[in-house]
């Protein structure tokens, strides 16, 4: 019989409020209206529900893909431990992933060929990521082309969705290099995660006047939780890689705060709770 825990598990869960983040921050900077969710919350509904689908479809295939690997190197994963049949997995893989592609194909034309190409990106990271070395730069695109999927369901994409997602592909992309690591071994070297720093130059640059004393605090802030996370990789006496990603991948919701520092408290709020809930979540539900 399978447990929730198992779905769960495979499902990655504790990273959702990041994803969930990524929605409302491409969705208000592509021109959404934070005043309108009162009475007109169906549309960042439908995306939140799309966006979920995808998320956790593509972790469950991701075990599918990686069911040999799992086999000969961690056994506890649910496929290797007999949780799960991989058959299974395969199906409800492709079950969601379906589900995540209508609701979003529901909003017209521009969101499913956005939609779509984040599909595919999805299928190269799951079936390539354990062959390239590159494979940190397709999951950061990945989180890049859900922005602009979040985006084209308001107004649409613009310039500034575009830099603040090009930030948090850098973003990504440091954080994917150091969780490669847990499951490959060799020197981890410290230059891929300057990376992370790279949203803070980009939301200086765009913000000015009163804004800009918000992006000082949240930058701040950002550089200090990577700063905190990165420790137990870099500077302790134990070396602990799965603290680490998993404070970074919490972290993806700071990041997406200083990308909409504009934003009233009420919906920093909500990033701030989004924030709590993956750090909550991840104490049940590994993030990796």
């Amino acid at each position: 019989m399978i447990t929730l825990r198992t779905l769960l598990l495979l499902g990655r869960v504790s990273n959702l409020p990041t994803v969930w983040s990524n929605c409302l921050a491409g969705w208000l900077l592509g021109g959404g209206d934070w005043r309108s969710l009162a009475h007109d919350w169906q549309p960042p509904a439908l995306l939140g529900l799309g966006a979920t689908l995808l998320y956790v479809g593509g972790m469950f295939l991701n075990d599918a893909c990686d069911a040999g690997f799992d086999r000969a190197h961690r056994r506890e994963r649910p496929i290797p431990s007999g949780a799960i049949s991989e058959v299974a997995v395969w199906r409800i893989a492709i079950g969601l992933l379906g589900g995540g592609m209508l609701c979003l194909a529901l909003f017209g034309a521009s969101t499913a060929l956005l939609a779509l190409a984040l599909f595919n990106c999805i299928l190269a990271y799951d079936f390539l990521h354990k062959r390239i070395a590159w494979s940190p730069i397709l999951m950061a695109i990945c989180r890049l082309l859900l922005y602009l999927v979040a985006a084209s369901t308001a107004q649409g994409v613009n310039g500034t969705t575009l830099w603040s997602a090009l930030a948090l592909t850098a973003y990504i992309t440091g954080l994917s290099y150091v969780a490669k690591r847990e499951t490959v071994p060799g020197v981890i070297r410290f230059w891929p995660c300057a990376l992370l720093a790279l949203p803070i130059p980009l939301a200086l640059l765009l913000n000015d006047g009163a804004q800009q004393r918000n992006a000082l605090i949240l930058s701040a802030v950002l550089a200090l939780w990577a700063t905190r996370s990165l420790r137990g990789t870099f500077w302790s006496a134990e070396r602990n890689i799965g603290a680490t990603v998993s404070g970074l991948l919490a972290g993806i919701v700071w990041v997406d705060l200083l990308a909409v520092c504009f934003v009233p408290p009420p919906v920093g709020a909500a990033f701030l709770a989004l924030f709590l809930l993956a750090l909550i979540a991840q104490r049940f539900v590994p993030a990796t």
